[in-house]
């Protein structure tokens, strides 16, 4: 399907959708007079094979599990009712109930995010776990329900790492110029900008086809989500940057949540839980798995030195600060703290 076909066709339903009176919830009366079940729709943009899509297969079997049938799931992975800020709009309107994508697309609505994003400052998926599942996490919950919105879990999306079409990445002048896709983020933005690179906010739909006409040179990404989207066929050079460490966010819509009575909600958190500890730990698996497919499918991989790693550093720190300045300084410190920066 074209882009622009595809595009209009999620228009249509999402449009569909919402003149038929569908919301992110739904309810209807089960037979025998028993309470109203809840029927709850989720959008991602993932493919339907990557272990976020996975995971959420699994909270849709719990869920409705612990609930005995009281809460349902109808998931729609692999951007099938759009991209993911779409799929954020939809959130947002109460279209659907909830959405997975990385936290990256939830910052423009809740800046603090920006926090999690700072670039080179976790070392270890078990720092950046100990931030969100710590103090750091319920700080972040304050502020995404000042939009009406809630974290039912946090997945891993990784380490994220370059690639491009151009030349090796072996030291900061490999940068200069190179037309980078990333996504929506000004943190993100702003940190390649200072490596030298001229990043390019993109959709990751429309990713594929701009690396394979030449529109931009390359892109950052978990390996696990190149190989899923087969970003080997149309990127040549590797390097394990590791600039930022990404999580994926299972956001809610915090008034759909609301709604729904106690025992239902605590069937949601439940099976949310069992989702999180899979998806963890199957996402650490297939980190370094998904290396080696993609290096045995024809990638050429460079190894970052220590020097390389202090001078990406040295030319990003400033971008901390700035961040200080546009969320304020208690959040970034909790982050650096957590860390052992501070």
């Amino acid at each position: 399907m074209k882009r622009s076909a595809k595009r209009l066709f999620v228009a249509t339903l999402v449009i569909l959708v919402v003149l038929s009176g569908i919301t992110g919830v739904s309810c209807r009366r089960a037979s025998g007079g028993a309470s109203a079940v809840a029927h709850l729709r989720i959008a991602g943009n993932f493919p339907a094979d990557h272990s976020s899509s996975r995971a959420m297969e699994i909270f849709k079997e719990k869920v409705t599990e612990y609930s005995q049938g009281a809460v349902t799931v109808d998931l729609f992975p692999g951007a099938q009712l759009g991209g993911a800020m779409e799929n954020v709009d939809q959130l947002r309107s109460g279209t659907i109930f909830a959405t997975y994508p990385s936290i990256a697309f939830f910052t423009r609505t809740v800046p603090e995010l920006e926090a999690l994003s700072l670039p080179f400052v976790f070392t270890t998926r078990e720092q950046a776990f100990g931030v969100i599942d710590g103090e750091v996490g319920k700080l972040i919950d304050e502020k995404l329900a000042d939009s009406n919105l809630m974290a039912l879990g946090y997945f891993e999306l990784g380490f994220r790492h370059t690639t491009n079409n151009i030349r090796p990445i072996r030291a900061l002048e490999d940068f200069r110029g190179l037309r980078i896709r990333l996504q929506p983020n000004e943190v993100h933005m702003d940190s390649f900008r200072a490596l030298g690179a001229n990043p390019i906010s993109m959709d990751i739909s429309e990713l594929y086809q701009a690396l394979q006409q030449g529109v931009i040179d390359g892109q950052e990404n978990p390996y696990s989500n190149m190989l899923v989207r087969n970003f080997d066929e149309v990127q040549r050079f590797m390097t394990n940057t590791s600039h930022f460490y990404d999580l994926i966010i299972v956001a809610a819509n915090k008034s759909a949540f609301d709604r729904l009575n106690s025992a239902q909600q605590q069937a949601i958190n439940r099976a949310m839980v069992d989702a999180v500890a899979w998806q963890r730990a199957e996402a650490a698996a297939e980190d370094d798995t998904s290396l080696e497919a993609l290096i045995s499918r024809g990638m050429q991989f460079n190894e970052v030195t220590p020097e390389f790693v202090r001078a990406m550093q040295a030319q990003t720190a400033p971008i901390i600060d700035r961040v200080r300045e546009r969320i304020g300084a208690d959040l970034v410190n909790a982050v650096l703290r957590e860390v052992g920066i501070l």
